[in-house]
């Protein structure tokens, strides 16, 4: 076997070279369907604080169990945890799955690196900041309905959500309504990057290899700026309408039902009355 001046076999030096980027892609994959809904890196702030620099503002030891577990930070009365907490309005950074301490090293190094770069792959989608039009509306509502469906065959948001201005039955409630995300998310810079990746148990798996493209967000943004105005007609028009569709429905099937049995039981009563006169005769 070919053999370099160390003594490591060329055939090792190879394998090795190979795995390194696939183990810095799959780190970079794991930041953005698990972080980049609420961080940026160099992009500003979201819900949670720009990552860039953030090895320098605190150490690796610290960082790395405050990405562990949050939640016990705060609870402990970790001080910058408790300052983390203030400044992201009281939201609490959740557990993520699929942690372990080799994972959260390659995090730590992949933000280190992508802080010393002039423009990081994580800085954040860019959505124009110009004022939306009626027509932007209009298209945020066909691709929430489904009539124009995502480029990338992600589902139509009205399979899982509703909203106040949907029309018809109002939507699916597997997700929260969605007529005061806007709000809710302050603004169209946080509502893009939850768009761009979102990180729901539910939605990352569907939008993992069908993620939206900036064309498809920004209409949707505008929906969403729409209706967190204007609100539109209550969702429990959709309900009521649903029920009486619902009692309708019911209706006229016991009114078949009730059509078929009938006939049937006149049929089969008069055989029985033919019967009883053809035994009387005889």
């Amino acid at each position: 076997m070919t053999r370099g001046k160390t003594g490591i076999p060329i055939i090792a030096v190879v394998a090795l070279a190979a795995v390194a980027p696939a183990a810095g892609q799959e780190t970079a994959d794991f930041f953005r369907q698990n972080c980049m809904s609420c961080h940026t890196i160099g992009g500003g702030r979201l819900t949670g604080p720009d990552l860039k620099g953030v090895t320098q503002r605190k150490d690796r030891q610290w960082l790395a169990q405050f990405i562990q577990a949050p939640q016990d930070m705060i609870s402990r009365g970790d001080a910058y945890a408790l300052k983390l907490q203030e400044e992201a309005r009281g939201i609490v950074m959740p557990n993520i799955s699929g942690l372990d301490k080799d994972r959260i090293e390659a995090l730590l190094s992949l933000i280190d690196a992508e802080s010393k770069l002039e423009k990081s792959q994580f800085a954040g989608v860019q959505i124009s900041d110009r004022p939306f039009t009626w027509d932007d509306v209009v298209q945020g509502r066909l691709i929430f309905t489904g009539e124009r469906p995502l480029k990338n065959g992600g589902p139509p948001c009205l399979s899982c959500h509703t909203l106040r201005a949907a029309g018809g039955l109002g939507g699916g409630h597997l997700g929260p309504d969605l007529t005061k995300v806007y709000e809710r998310l302050e603004g169209r810079k946080n509502l893009a990057a939850w768009l761009t990746a979102p990180a729901t148990p539910t939605m990352q798996p569907v939008f993992k290899k069908r993620a939206m493209r900036p064309e498809e967000i920004l209409p949707l943004i505008a929906l969403f700026e729409h209706t967190a105005k204007e609100g539109g007609p209550d969702d429990r028009v959709g309900a009521l309408v649903f029920l009486l569709l619902g009692l309708g429905g019911t209706g006229v099937a016991l009114v078949i039902f009730g059509s078929a049995w009938k006939w049937r039981f006149k049929t089969v009563r008069q055989s029985l009355v033919a019967a009883a006169m053809r035994g009387g005769r005889a």
